[in-house]
């Protein structure tokens, strides 16, 4: 949908800014987050036996778990409620962030952590809609410190994604 924009100068011509094809890169960059954690987590599911590890290096392990909470299992001892109840909030953080792009849509970093975090939410919705729990499936450890908790791509989106929020709301806030 083409919206006027206001005239620069009274001579000048009407400039025409066609913002639904803006966001065109902003879904590509979700899309390709959701296909790799999906395609991660199938083949995850396939291949390994629930609660199954395979040591990669000396702090790194592929493992399959199912995490039915939200980050570091919270709420995933709940009952089953919590898994509408993360679906709906992250459904509402997707129309939040898509009217956010449509507003900002020329802000290439903050629409690009947007993206990402979009890619993530949805990555991780489709999982909680299809088996009513989260693929987990990275595994990172100090020796003597013990396991962080096991993550998968759509996690990877998010933080990274929230990250650069960060980075982009200090950036602006130190231009002004």
């Amino acid at each position: 949908m083409a919206t006027k924009t206001k005239k620069a100068s009274p001579g000048a011509k009407p400039v025409y800014k066609n913002s639904s094809a803006s966001l065109l890169p902003w879904f590509g960059i979700a899309l390709v987050v959701i296909l790799l954690d999906q395609v991660t987590k199938l083949t995850v599911e396939r291949t390994f036996a629930y609660g199954e590890t395979v040591p990669l290096t000396g702090f790194f392990n592929l493992i399959k778990v199912y995490n039915p909470g939200a980050a570091f299992s919270f709420l995933g001892d709940a009952g089953g409620w919590q898994r509408y109840f993360f679906t709906g909030i992250a459904i509402a953080a997707v129309g939040f962030i898509l009217y956010l792009m449509k507003k900002h849509a020329s802000q290439r970093l903050f629409c690009f952590a947007l993206a990402l975090i979009m890619g993530g939410a949805i990555g991780n919705v489709i999982d909680r809609l299809a088996y009513g729990h989260v693929i987990d499936f990275l595994d990172f450890y100090l020796a003597g410190v013990g396991h962080f908790p096991a993550f998968n791509i759509a996690d990877i989106g998010i933080s990274v994604g929230a990250f650069l929020f960060i980075v982009d709301e200090l950036r602006r806030v130190n231009k002004s």
